[in-house]
């Protein structure tokens, strides 16, 4: 009997090892490498040459500018170096002309403008830390102080964010575009740009106040509801990124995603329409967690990636468009590259 057991034992053993090899072994296969560049390439050429990207019906450019800006930065390209400097030197030009004299990186106009001011403050300190032109330096560190600025008077009454500033929107606030404004924030803190600690610990309680009992994150705390997988998934990457990273806060919310988000270990539908945005975030997650989390996470997800590429490099699910779906993917594909500050170990 115990023999028996011993080699039941080893025989698992190799069978785990084997499936924790092998998805490590994905993370760094050519085919992933080449599904990136193919992505890449596919951006570079959809970039418009005053340097933005846009959604469909030319929505959202400064949001798309900075996720296709940041697969880009996340590749190992700067505004000088890399396959792709020309287009992330345009991009940072484009988002830095939107920068406002109040700070805002956007329309005023647009009534979801956090998002791309979020997205925006996180791309341009990735290029601030990498940046060698003195004088662009200087430039960037003006728009994203004064970004930080504009983020921190936004912040609502409860300590999160609405679509638009707490003035504009009546302090209304909810979970999303909270997630995109503590890691903007949290990415220019990591670059040296000053970011009051009292800040990011009211957008802790914020999301802390938005859980349910089963790890689960609200769309928003002034109107309750249910929890949403999507914005439970962005909601641990800001945690993570806010320092928290083993409270029993933390890992219920892992628990619910892995059981709502993950395929392999529960209901994927429950991220239906927004599968995307809810592996952008849980990639980050995975990948913080260490080597074997990371390992587990790619070798499942990896794969259902690749097999959606388009043959002209994009992807093409969801309803905001191409270049928003292939920013996310090649950004996914191309976390362990390490480029990125925010999101490394």
């Amino acid at each position: 009997m115990r023999t028996t057991a011993l080699l039941l034992l080893a025989a698992l053993s190799v069978l785990f090892s084997g499936t924790a090899a092998h998805a490590k072994d994905f993370d760094k296969d050519p085919k992933v490498k080449l599904a990136a560049k193919k992505a890449l390439d596919y951006l570079a050429r959809e970039q418009r040459r005053q340097g933005y990207w846009e959604a469909n019906q030319g929505q959202y450019r400064v949001a798309m500018t900075a996720l296709a800006g940041t697969a880009m930065v996340a590749e190992g390209s700067t505004t000088t170096r890399g396959r792709y400097a020309k287009n992330v030197r345009l991009a940072v030009d484009y988002l830095v002309s939107m920068s406002k004299p109040n700070g805002l990186i956007g329309y005023e106009q647009d009534y979801r403008y956090t998002y791309g001011h979020g997205f925006s403050m996180l791309f341009l300190s990735q290029v601030y830390g990498e940046e060698d032109d003195l004088q662009r330096r200087k430039e960037l560190k003006d728009v994203l102080e004064r970004a930080v600025k504009f983020s921190v008077n936004a912040q609502t009454s409860r300590g999160g964010w609405g679509y638009v500033s707490a003035k504009d929107g009546n302090d209304f606030d909810e979970g999303s575009t909270c997630i995109t404004q503590v890691q903007g924030l949290r990415a220019c803190r990591n670059a040296g740009i000053p970011v009051r600690k009292d800040v990011i610990e009211r957008a802790q309680k914020y999301i802390r106040d938005c859980m349910t009992p089963d790890g689960g994150i609200r769309y928003s705390y002034a109107r309750q509801g249910g929890a949403r997988p999507p914005i439970t998934a962005a909601a641990i990457a800001a945690m993570f990124n806010s320092g928290e990273y083993d409270s029993e806060i933390v890992k219920k919310m892992l628990k619910y995603c892995e059981n709502n988000v993950w395929p392999a270990k529960g209901n994927a539908g429950n991220v239906s329409g927004h599968w995307h945005y809810a592996h952008y975030y849980f990639a980050q997650a995975k990948y913080r967690q260490g080597e074997k989390e990371w390992a587990e996470y790619i070798g499942d997800i990896g794969p259902m990636i690749l097999r959606k590429q388009s043959s002209d490099g994009s992807w093409r699910e969801g309803y905001i468009g191409p270049v928003y779906t292939s920013a996310i993917n090649a950004t996914i594909l191309q976390i362990g590259n390490g480029y990125l500050p925010i999101y490394q170990r």
